[in-house]
């Protein structure tokens, strides 16, 4: 299906039921769901994508950020047929949730957020000074390449420099998916909060560190119609490890 100029993968289960459509985190793919569509696909019409550049979906067209991720789903739903229908969102998949409850509250019937990310993490001393230090050194290997002769030393140096102080998930991108992500985790989406109408279920690691409890405990106070379920001593990925605990959860907050 083209969806945006992109080409995107989507798998659809169940004959019967609410509509639900279920976005992966960023890194992963519709497969991290198959535990929670095999057991759901009885009583619900599930459908999951791959996100553009993961799974086996086509690349953007060009950098995105989280709104044409958004306008992407917002298209697959139209072209599904699916909407209105709930949604169950893991890590970055929830960026877009919020996205499409806060702009298109006629779309999104209940929302299920697990491990969500969209708020910006305070910034400690440490992280400032690595950011300066990172900024510092980029300006002047910019300088550098303007300088004649001297261009593809200053991009090998500024290679370097990236892979030194860019995440893992950064690092692992191609040049063009890098200013996706960068897009991406630019934008803080706490001011969304208040307008996402759709109640919503909060489901958390308690140890979660991608994703830090703080940001469930926020989604909480300040989306309207929220509540929050942490899963104790359990990480990012809470919802995969605890599966049949976490569609338990789902499927009374469903009915």
């Amino acid at each position: 299906m083209i969806a945006r100029g992109a080409d995107i993968h989507v798998e659809q289960k169940g004959t019967a039921g609410p509509q639900v459509l279920l976005l992966h985190g960023w890194g992963c793919s519709c497969r991290h769901f198959d535990p929670i569509v095999r057991e759901m696909e009885k009583d619900y019409r599930l459908t999951a994508i791959d996100f553009p550049a993961h799974g086996q979906s086509g690349r953007p067209p060009e950098p995105w950020g989280v709104s044409e991720f958004a306008d992407c789903v917002r298209d697959v739903m139209a072209q599904t047929s699916i909407a209105p229908c709930d949604i169950i969102a893991h890590s970055f998949g929830a960026r877009v949730a919020l996205r499409l409850a806060a702009d298109s509250p006629e779309m999104v019937n209940r929302l299920v957020i697990t491990g969500g990310a969209g708020l910006r993490k305070p910034r400690t001393e440490e992280q400032e000074k690595r950011s300066a230090a990172y900024q510092k050194k980029k300006r002047v290997l910019l300088g550098l390449g303007k300088v004649p002769l001297a261009g593809a030393l200053a991009d090998k140096a500024m290679r370097a420099l990236q892979r030194k102080y860019g995440s893992p998930d950064y690092n692992a991108l191609d040049d063009e998916m890098k200013k996706t992500f960068v897009k991406v985790v630019s934008e803080d989406l706490r001011p969304l909060l208040p307008k996402v109408r759709a109640s919503t279920l909060l489901i958390w690691g308690e140890k979660d560190t991608e994703t830090p409890l703080w940001m469930g405990q926020a989604m909480e106070k300040e989306i309207p119609d929220a509540g929050l379920v942490v899963f104790e001593n359990d990480d990012h990925f809470a919802y995969l490890h605890q599966w049949p605990r976490f569609v338990k959860i789902v499927r009374a907050f469903l009915t």
